[in-house]
């Protein structure tokens, strides 16, 4: 009897790559822009997993919603142009990332996907310019969905892969990744070397610390 398909959806910013540096400087030139006081740090990271419509309203509910819209274009811009300078420099991959992604690809009823904030452009651009084009059979960007937590993502990716629920892990760094892991009613996994704080995961099924012990925690999921 063959195994059944499974599916491993993965966040990216923050649990694939450590973006930080590049959202960091982008909200700052955006918020810089229209000479608002830039959020600390700490705020900016909070945000971090949202479709930047929802982050920028959280980070300043007191602007406008033209001030918000104005926000997001300056980000979008700034970051384009904060990776065209930095190329992949900006975005960097965590310690054993590509390991557990080949890895995990090889398996032949392993599928695996993404589920993320990001733009369609912004994903296309990371997965080209890290060599990772053909390891994930389904990409599901803020383009196309409701913010996270909602679980469009989720299911649009089980729908494209024909995956049952039980058969379906999302792996993130935020809280968002987590709520939306349940809403959606699969398995979600947090990850610790990201932005949200552990307590912040509280949603996760279980914890792991680091990218090496993401097959381990898969097997135990799935036996």
């Amino acid at each position: 009897m063959s195994r059944p398909l499974r599916l491993v959806l993965f966040d990216v910013d923050g649990t694939l790559v450590d973006s930080q540096g590049s959202i960091i400087a982008a909200m700052t030139a955006s918020f810089d822009a229209l000479s608002l006081p830039v959020p600390d740090r700490a705020g900016i990271l909070s945000i971090v997993g949202l479709s930047l419509p929802q982050a920028m309203a959280q980070l300043v509910p007191e602007c406008s919603a033209v001030d918000q819209a104005r926000l997001v274009d300056g980000y979008k811009q700034a970051y384009h142009a904060h990776r065209l300078e930095q190329g992949m420099a900006s975005s960097p991959l965590y310690p054993g990332a590509r390991e557990v992604i080949e890895a995990l690809h090889a398996i032949p009823e392993m599928l695996l996907g993404v589920a993320t904030g990001k733009s369609q452009r912004g994903l296309d651009a990371l997965i080209e310019g890290h060599g990772l084009q053909g390891y994930f059979v389904t990409r599901q960007v803020a383009d196309h969905h409701p913010s996270k937590p909602h679980p469009s993502m989720i299911d649009t990716a089980r729908a494209e892969t024909c995956v049952d629920a039980v058969d379906t892990v999302m792996i993130g760094d935020t809280r968002f990744d987590m709520d939306m892991a349940a809403a959606a009613g699969v398995t979600g996994i947090g990850v610790t070397w990201g932005y949200h704080e552990q307590p912040a995961l509280a949603a996760a099924s279980r914890i792991i610390e680091t990218f090496d012990q993401l097959p381990g925690a898969l097997d135990d999921i799935w036996t």
